[in-house]
């Protein structure tokens, strides 16, 4: 792509933010006073439909098939439930329907960053989806979690290598209205995600120090898509919290540059801009897309603080030992970990929250798969 001259960029990048809601002034975004989480909506809603234009030519022509893999209301029979986890393996049907059900996100999901680990969560009674999570390699610097954990630079930087970030994590119509968002957090802590860790990187190298870790996956993070979250609020069996509110971003991100005029950002980097120096193991290039935009924003003319786009999101925690702060700060071995089965998760959130909500809320009954359809106009010669 041929990069646009510094004045036309400068100008698209303005008019963009603009558009998504935000007011520029004296080099800094802002939102509406008190945005409500419809206003955070709008912001992300450009990004997500040119995630979902990008994504049009790959998986309309599935669509018709996925979306038998989504439950219909009268498909669920709260009593016959019996959610499992299926790993989401590359080039197969259950990555295309990974891939679609993330394009319905109300903000645009990432692929994750470095190792991924993706899951799909079935009900096997009429083998329709539940949700789903991925797990990604975690930032380096998040405030709220080192504070949290209790971490020095060199402590960090050692033991990051045990946590991983959902980058998506939730519960899909009509098994969202049941509370099932909250059963998919649950399901992320599970020996068998620890297992799926343990079995894909236990044995492998860093690429940069080229050290073999124990394979110990000892912390799972994520931040809430819209300020504050209810579903990982009150996550407690047995007076015991699993998920745990552990501080809120700071507000910096891309993610308002993801609508389209990001491409224009990255062909005025590779034309004019020079990646950070780094270690031969990184290779070349540039590092992130945080460093391409700061980059450009810097040489155009703007002010780096428009990557900040002012929503502060939780940031939620979930240690899976008792031990894990502990290990990660070096003074244990082992994070002595819960051992969590899917069968007993699945039946202390079934008696604490899915039957009584199915028996008090029969909107799920509603739904109608065809309304998840995101491209209907394909209905015609699709697979």
């Amino acid at each position: 792509m041929r990069a646009k001259s510094k004045t036309t960029l400068r100008d698209e990048i303005l008019r963009s933010l603009r558009k998504q809601g935000y007011v520029v002034r004296n080099g800094r975004i802002t939102l509406p006073s008190q945005p409500t989480k419809d206003d955070l909506r709008r912001v992300n809603a450009m990004a997500c439909e040119h995630r979902r234009e990008e994504a049009r030519p790959r998986l309309a022509r599935y669509e018709s098939r996925l979306l038998r893999r989504i439950a219909c209301g009268n498909e669920v029979d709260p009593e016959a439930v019996v959610p499992t986890l299926v790993p989401v393996k590359r080039r197969t049907e259950n990555e295309l329907l990974f891939r679609y059900v993330c394009l319905h996100w109300s903000i645009p999901v990432s692929s994750g960053y470095g190792r991924r680990l993706r899951f799909l969560v079935e009900d096997q009674s009429n083998g329709k989806l539940i949700g789903l999570f991925g797990l990604g390699d975690p930032v380096y610097s998040l405030r709220a979690r080192d504070q949290w954990i209790g971490w020095d630079a060199d402590t960090k930087k050692d033991r990051l290598y045990h946590v991983m970030d959902a980058f998506v994590l939730g519960a899909v119509p009509p098994y969202s209205r049941l509370l099932c968002g909250k059963l998919v957090a649950l399901l992320a802590m599970t020996d068998t995600v620890r297992k799926a860790f343990r079995e894909r990187y236990g044995t492998r190298k860093t690429l940069i120090s080229g050290e073999v870790h124990k394979p110990y996956l000892a912390l799972i993070t994520t931040a809430s898509a819209l300020g504050r979250s209810s579903l990982y609020n009150r996550i407690k069996i047995n007076g015991f919290e699993y998920w745990q509110r552990v501080g809120a971003t700071a507000g910096w991100g891309e993610f308002h540059f993801s609508n389209g005029v990001y491409s224009d950002i990255r062909a005025y980097a590779e034309r004019w801009c020079k990646p950070t120096a780094k270690r031969e193991p990184w290779g070349s290039g540039f590092r992130n897309r945080r460093e391409v935009i700061r980059k450009v924003l810097s040489r155009i003319g703007l002010s780096t603080d428009l990557a900040n786009h002012g929503i502060q999101r939780e940031v939620y925690a979930a240690p899976l030992g008792q031990e894990s702060l502990a290990f990660l700060r070096g003074e244990v071995q082992r994070p002595l970990f819960f051992n969590l089965t899917q069968n007993d998760l699945w039946e202390a959130f079934r008696d604490r929250w899915f039957l009584a909500r199915a028996r008090r809320c029969l909107q799920y009954r509603d739904f109608d798969r065809e309304s998840y359809r995101l491209w209907p106009a394909e209905q015609m010669g699709a697979e």
